[in-house]
């Protein structure tokens, strides 16, 4: 009796579920896009290393790190190897071809703190920055930048009219938390301190022996530099991925709890949208309702008709926004690039969320319906 209620108007019907179908669909959408972010952002903090501590230095003129202080953190107990960083950007030359590009200046150990992989030649070895000597890594990029689609390994390039040799390719690792590791070139330490005129050292990434190293090896890392540098923590920060990613989580579920939030407040506009109808539909049958309840209806078969009637809209309204959902949410991922990452509980959620709201809103009409008296219901024109 509900779907032939139903089928009888079916314009009506079907916008009365609109607006089960766009919260429904708005809620699939934006917590697929949210948890797509979330998930991104774990990946790319997880690309940056494995077991990783990162010092910054935030002001080099009150803190300056020296290679025997860097040697002091590699001494220390649970940490695996140590790679000091000075960065800055450079204008590279081959040629009619030119890019200003990230000069980032390192040392052997670099490599496996930050797990990188290289597609030609070598990475930078200790005998590279011992020796002062011109040899570089080249991202993915800038390789193609410089050298096109050709061999970069054993050609050479200038930045500031200097020639540079390079002696190996990394692989393209995308970009991380907003950094591109494809665009830029690796020099010895040594090296790209006197490109970069700059003496400072900006940060240090030190790696543990093992996860479970990894606390224990930050507070002595911390212990160490207030020994060094004695009242001024507010210089230096001392941070690990698991922090990091306790703060992006953080900030992703908050996100995704709010796209939920506003989109299912299109759900509760469907579940009044129903309300309204079922009043409408209640009045147009008022006659039936009194014949039924002349022929021996009691008030539950009345309230549980009106109901029924309430819930297949929104059910049907629910399956129509879970496939249309699915359906935007896989298009937004092709067409806009964006990482999605779609739920079956939170799909799950949004269905019966949508039959909730129509028991909830059924449940006036219905029970007004079911307590009309039958003799005015007959009467009624």
């Amino acid at each position: 009796m509900a779907i032939r209620s139903i089928k009888t108007n079916k314009m009506r019907a079907f916008l009365t579920m609109l607006g089960i179908i766009i919260g429904v669909a708005s809620v699939i959408v934006l917590v697929s896009i949210g948890q797509g972010s979330s998930k991104s952002v774990k990946d790319q903090i997880n690309g940056l290393g494995t077991n990783l501590l990162t010092v910054n230095i935030t002001d080099t003129e009150a803190v300056v790190l020296t290679d025997e202080m860097v040697t002091e953190l590699a001494d220390l107990q649970g940490v695996s190897e140590v790679s000091p960083v000075v960065t800055g950007r450079v204008y590279a030359k081959n040629g009619s071809e030119s890019a200003q590009v990230s000069m980032t200046g390192t040392n052997a150990a670099y490599s496996s703190v930050k797990d990188l992989e290289l597609s030609q030649g070598r990475f930078l070895s200790d005998l590279d920055s011992e020796l002062r000597l011109k040899n570089v890594v080249l991202g993915s990029d800038t390789a193609e930048t410089l050298f096109g689609n050709g061999k970069a390994v054993g050609e050479t390039f200038q930045i500031g009219g200097i020639s540079y040799h390079v002696v190996g390719v990394l692989q393209s690792k995308g970009t991380s938390l907003g950094s591109s590791g494809d665009d830029v070139i690796i020099a010895p330490i040594s090296t790209a301190k006197r490109a970069l005129k700059s003496m400072a050292i900006g940060s240090v990434y030190v790696k543990a022996e093992s996860e479970d190293m990894l606390t224990p090896a930050m507070y002595r890392i911390q212990g160490t530099l207030t020994s060094l540098f004695p009242n001024q923590s507010d210089n230096y920060s001392v941070s690990n991925q698991e922090d990091l990613m306790e703060t992006m989580s953080s900030v992703s579920d908050t996100m995704t709890l709010m796209l939920g939030g506003i989109a299912s407040i299109s759900l509760l506009v469907g579940g009044i949208g129903i309300m309204n109808i079922m009043l409408v539909s209640v009045s147009e049958r008022t006659k039936e309702i009194g014949i039924r309840k002349a022929i021996g209806a009691d008030r539950k078969s009345i309230l549980q008709q009106f109901l029924l009637e309430a819930v297949v809209l929104s059910s049907m309204g629910g399956l129509a926004g879970v496939v249309i959902g699915i359906g935007l949410a896989e298009l937004v991922s092709a067409t806009a690039g964006l990482t999605i990452s779609l739920s079956f509980s939170i799909t799950a959620l949004a269905f019966l969320f949508s039959l909730f709201i129509g028991v909830i809103f059924g449940v006036f009409p219905a029970n007004k319906a079911s307590k009309l008296n039958p003799i005015q219901a007959l009467r009624y024109e």
